[in-house]
């Protein structure tokens, strides 16, 4: 991206202070609201990061920037010795751990308050980590892409499920316009915060996908890098080893 784009244009608070904040205000209504925005389809998207997930037969996984923990659960299927749910938002884990809890998987999945760019875990821990609908929301996404390698074990897997643009026309133009009206316009309606969904829309729209993307993930200790767009490319999904 070639500026960096907050949710309060008006706060002196870094970006990363400011996500916190917006995701911790959005929390009790998120999921909900996202199963709205996103017509269920987000539901698919996780089910085949979960499936790429499973070739490798992971038993440590960290899903970074996990908020209410949609994914974490899902791999919980997958039956690793341990899956960590780390977020910089405090209110989307508690809603998470409430979800985990229903669930029965308390001892399963650890959901802990964490910077992804300043992670708490020792070098190569993980055998597999995600990231969904996350990385955007990063301060500095080159330092993110640098420590997420560092704590990746060798022979692990990177797996990032990202918005994206369409490129073919008309889901090109028909994104544009469901990204600049009708999510902002949902988001204002039934969000006690009014400016995150104009800021979820904007970083959308604006954040580097496909080839530039990968370069990213290249240019910071990443290999093998693939991106397979799904739903006309209005997400992508990455995979890529240290």
């Amino acid at each position: 991206m070639s500026k960096t784009i907050k949710p309060y244009k008006n706060s002196a608070l870094g970006k990363k202070e400011q996500v916190a904040q917006m995701f911790d205000n959005i929390s009790e209504n998120y999921d909900g609201l996202n199963r709205v925005i996103s017509l269920g389809i987000d539901v698919k998207w996780r089910k085949k990061v979960v499936k790429i997930i499973g070739q490798n037969n992971p038993k440590q996984i960290l899903d970074i920037a996990t908020g209410t923990g949609d994914l974490a659960i899902m791999m919980a299927a997958l039956n690793p010795d341990r899956i960590v749910g780390l977020d910089i938002s405090e209110g989307m884990l508690e809603v998470g751990k409430q979800k985990i809890a229903k669930e029965n998987l308390s001892d399963k999945i650890e959901m802990i308050v964490g910077d992804s760019e300043e992670m708490p875990f020792a070098n190569d821990t993980f055998d597999a980590i995600t990231v969904s609908f996350g990385v955007r929301n990063f301060a500095n996404l080159e330092k993110g892409i640098k420590e997420i390698a560092r704590v990746l074990k060798p022979t692990g897997v990177l797996v990032i499920l990202e918005t994206s643009n369409p490129t073919k026309f008309p889901f090109k133009q028909g994104y544009k316009l469901y990204t600049n009206l009708f999510l902002p316009v949902v988001g204002k309606l039934f969000s006690k915060d009014k400016v995150a969904y104009s800021y979820l829309s904007e970083t959308a729209n604006s954040f580097p996908f496909g080839e530039a993307f990968n370069n990213i993930l290249q240019k910071n200790g990443f290999t093998h890098t693939e991106d397979t767009p799904v739903t006309f490319g209005v997400a992508t999904i990455y995979t890529a080893s240290k």
